[in-house]
């Protein structure tokens, strides 16, 4: 799988349902049908779209770690269990066909976690406004 497609799975469909394939889907794709989620959070009915900040605010208050996953790829990949090193990142920026430098590291990881946010709104997940900035 992907890593886009763990990322997606991981927060919208914790228990394998609905799809991962995040780079595939429209825009005004059909919202999360998870019905229970591994954080207690408050699970999406079908149909409903995930509330993707209660389910890594969830994740993250059961993680032994103090992670920056609003505004850190690298801690949002942390979060997931999902590896975080470079070439991992850059596999990443590849998959959503990132065009600058991947040498540049902190510039690529700010456009990382904006891009993944976006498709996980885009796949059925509900983004607070400040995640999306």
């Amino acid at each position: 799988m992907s890593f886009l497609g763990s990322i997606v799975s991981k927060i919208l469909h914790p228990f394998g349902g609905g799809s991962t394939s995040a780079e595939a889907a429209p825009a005004d794709a059909p919202a999360g049908t998870a019905t229970t989620d591994t954080t207690g959070a408050a699970a999406a009915k079908p149909g409903e779209p995930v509330d993707v900040e209660a389910v890594l605010n969830g994740m993250a208050s059961k993680n032994s770690q103090t992670l920056s996953w609003r505004t850190s790829i690298v801690d949002l990949m942390k979060l997931l269990d999902i590896d975080s090193s470079l070439s991992a990142r850059k596999s990443l920026a590849d998959e959503l066909h990132y065009t600058g430098d991947k040498e540049d590291s902190a510039t690529m990881n700010v456009w990382l976690h904006k891009q993944v946010i976006k498709k996980l709104e885009e796949n059925g997940g509900k983004v607070p406004a400040d995640l999306k900035d």
